[in-house]
């Protein structure tokens, strides 16, 4: 699919590497620690992690470079639920509206998929993030799981 000038794909085994230092990248620019043995593993393990448990991870690219990363897959908090994770733009595609893009998109093909409910963790030194997840619907609520992460929010579709 296509957002401008961005174009979002299937992320492809050949894309580990980028999307994992991608990842990483924003997370040391926010001062945030990467955790490739904990809370990332599901980057460097796409296959597992995503596809074989029902959900889907896309990167996005700008001339042919890949900028960005998104995904979800099915949880147990709750029954026909799925975490959006691993959302993250490098500071060249921040600001063009792509994340409210992207988010849509994601809950699109969430509920497509039969999912109802949507559960993502944050971290509040992310404030792009906090206010796009709460300027679209999303809940605080309790029970955050990832260690570098201090707010969970939760969206009911339908």
């Amino acid at each position: 699919m296509q957002y401008r000038d961005f174009w979002i794909r299937d992320w492809q085994p050949g894309d580990r590497e980028i999307a994992a230092n991608l990842i990483f990248s924003v997370l040391t620019e926010y001062g945030l620690e990467s955790e490739p043995v904990g809370a990332d593993t599901d980057v460097l393990r796409v296959e597992e992690a995503y596809w074989r448990s029902g959900g889907e991870f896309w990167v996005v690219e700008r001339d042919g470079q890949i900028i960005g990363t998104a995904g979800y897959y099915p949880i147990s908090r709750a029954p026909k639920a799925v975490e959006i994770r691993k959302m993250y733009l490098l500071p060249a595609a921040r600001g063009h509206g792509l994340g409210r893009f992207l988010l849509k998109k994601l809950e699109e093909a969430i509920a497509a998929k039969g999912f109802e409910q949507i559960w993502i963790e944050t971290a509040s030194v992310l404030k792009e993030a906090v206010k796009l997840y709460e300027g679209s619907g999303y809940e605080p609520t309790t029970g955050v799981e990832t260690e570098r992460c201090d707010r969970v929010y939760v969206k009911n579709l339908g």
